[in-house]
């Protein structure tokens, strides 16, 4: 039945589940750290604050630093092989983290993870290069959603593993899964009408972007995909006390906290292929700016909310917003850009979003430490009215004209179309000969 149907369709199915593990695999780990550092030695309150912290945000922090380098290699070797390093790699190295008796082991298997990393921005870029390009938000905000999938579903499922089997199981199924996304990806992932970048003719980081239509645009973006993520955390390390504070005499604050947390991806898995195959028609930085501007909107009212009922409300309209950002994000990256530099680009827009997930936190904590949480919405709901101001300038501005970059390719083309020129003008000049 899948040799029926066109590749890049079975391709997009396959992305998607591969996306799906993926969320779920990652998520479901993520909740319990603080607890397994506990288990393996570290206690006391800043202790145990500081240890989580790190061994949280250093997976982020190194993934920033290499992504680049392997956009680099997708944009060489193709980004199947990425896929497959990635999904291998990730589960080889959770898998050993099942079986740690240190906090400083922990801490290093998860740095060694953020240089694995990689999975779902590859898979962006995959898909990307093989769907039409009048289809691409919509395919990429098909694929978005199996990776909010995943991670809506991860903390549930990993919290039912925790209590039935233990802190390391979860680990160990957690590998499973990521082994399961390898498969689907060696044996259903076809990438076609690839052409690969020889050695010689790799671009630098400067080149790149002098070979872009409008570089300026195009770190805007980047912005923009910080900014996103920075959004989305900012609020995560003060949700479960804001919801304490909002409904004192509730019993099950833990549960009561987990489910507004999850409502934005509740909406986000309804909204992101709607508005994304909305955008491949009107216009995918009309969505982008829109959405952006109805999330300033809910995050300025949820500092005024007076229950936890409103600020779950607002929550789960404002994940209609976020199923579409960063989908339209990355459709505009590819829209504005090369597919022999579209690898290197989404690395470097998968940096900026790293550094956005350790922002982001940092952001909150300090916000509400320095004026109370309800600053959080405020001061987060600022930094996307920046952002919206960023926009509509570089959209209205003209684009950037740079000269392409040299490279041994478009030097011997140049050559060629300079010769031409040059005997064409030979044979005018005689035709204007007399005699």
């Amino acid at each position: 039945m899948l040799r029926s149907i066109e590749s890049w369709k079975v391709n997009l199915i396959s992305v998607w589940f591969g996306c799906f593990f993926t969320g779920l695999a990652i998520s479901q780990i993520i909740p319990f750290l603080p607890l397994y550092v506990e288990e393996l030695g570290i206690h006391g309150g800043n202790a145990l604050s500081i240890w989580s912290g790190l061994t949280f945000s250093v997976t982020f922090i190194v993934s920033a630093a290499v992504a680049p380098l392997w956009g680099s290699l997708a944009d060489r070797k193709g980004r199947k092989l990425m896929l497959l390093r990635a999904s291998f790699g990730m589960g080889a190295v959770i898998l050993l983290q099942a079986f740690v008796t240190q906090a400083w082991q922990l801490l290093l298997l998860r740095a060694l993870m953020g240089l694995t990393s990689g999975y779902i921005p590859n898979a962006m870029a995959l898909v990307a290069a093989q769907v039409p390009r009048d289809r691409s938000g919509w395919a990429l905000s098909c694929v978005s959603t199996g990776q909010i999938g995943g991670v809506i579903l991860g903390p549930m499922i990993g919290g039912l593993l925790a209590d039935w089997l233990g802190l390391r199981m979860v680990f160990i199924v957690t590998a499973v899964l990521l082994m399961v996304s390898f498969l689907v990806t060696l044996f259903l992932i076809k990438e076609t009408g690839y052409t690969p970048v020889s050695k010689q003719d790799k671009m630098s980081g400067r080149e790149v972007f002098r070979s872009l239509d409008n570089p300026r645009l195009m770190m805007c973006l980047f912005v923009t995909t910080m900014v996103i993520q920075m959004c989305n955390g900012s609020v995560n390390p003060i949700l479960t006390l804001f919801v304490r504070e909002l409904a004192p005499d509730a019993q099950n604050i833990a549960f009561l906290s987990g489910v507004i947390a999850a409502l934005p991806g509740v909406s986000a898995l309804i909204s992101a292929p709607r508005l994304g195959k909305l955008g491949d028609r009107i216009g995918t930085q009309r969505i982008l700016i829109g959405t952006m501007l109805f999330s300033l909107l809910l995050l300025m009212a949820m500092s005024f909310v007076t229950s936890a009922t409103q600020l779950g409300v607002l929550r789960f309209l404002l994940g209609f917003a976020d199923g579409a950002m960063m989908p339209a994000v990355q459709t505009l990256l590819v829209r504005h850009s090369r597919d022999n530099v579209t690898g290197r680009i989404f690395g470097y827009n998968q940096s900026f979003m790293y550094l956005g997930n350790v922002a982001g936190p940092l952001l909150g904590a300090a916000v509400s430490a320095a004026t109370g949480y309800r600053w959080v919405f405020f001061a987060t709901a600022l930094v996307v009215l920046l952002n919206v101001l960023l926009l509509r300038r570089f959209y209205r501005s003209p684009k950037t004209t740079l000269e392409s970059p040299v490279t041994p390719r478009n030097q011997a083309a140049k050559s060629a179309t300079d010769a031409t020129s040059a005997r064409s003008a030979s044979a005018a000049e005689k035709a204007k000969t007399p005699g």
